[in-house]
């Protein structure tokens, strides 16, 4: 299976998930490493645009085109998630949900509903699971962010 993620260029080919572990995100707290990826480009860019200040946006961002595993892949249903999981910002219910996932869980891949295309879906990759050694890198492609996406 082909994911995708969007990030800064110098942080392209890393699959420890070193950035989510420094600074969380809306499925993991600090501490606890996680790889954001999602089905399209399309979703991640749109993801990464709803969870990026305009200022912040680098100059050097990439596509880094991610090959997973078919199997371990855990998909998480909404009912199942906590019922303020499409607040903004994150509640630390939705962090604690997944930083629990991925910690006391075999789960090496965790398919979970996009917040922003309810119909579509995001897959949280499991760097500190043993299998995920099997995450293979097909392809990096730079990306140069058109700001109209932010200003419309």
């Amino acid at each position: 299976m082909i994911v995708y993620r969007i990030g800064k260029t110098k942080y392209a080919d890393d699959l420890t998930g070193e950035g989510a572990r420094l600074n969380g995100g809306r499925w993991n707290h600090k501490l606890t490493a996680c790889l954001y990826t999602s089905e399209s480009r399309a979703l991640a860019l749109l993801e990464y645009t709803v969870n990026v200040n305009i200022d912040d946006i680098p100059r050097a961002l990439s596509f880094t085109i991610v090959e997973i595993p078919d199997t371990g892949i855990e998909a998480i249903k909404e009912e199942d998630l906590p019922g303020n999981w499409k607040q903004t910002p994150a509640p630390s219910s939705t962090k604690d949900f997944g930083t629990d996932l991925l910690k006391t869980t075999d789960s090496l891949i965790l398919k979970i509903p996009s917040t922003v295309i309810p119909n579509e879906y995001n897959y949280l990759l499991n760097p500190a699971h043993p299998d995920s050694k099997n995450f293979k890198i097909l392809d990096i492609k730079d990306f140069i962010y058109d700001v109209r996406i932010k200003l419309a």
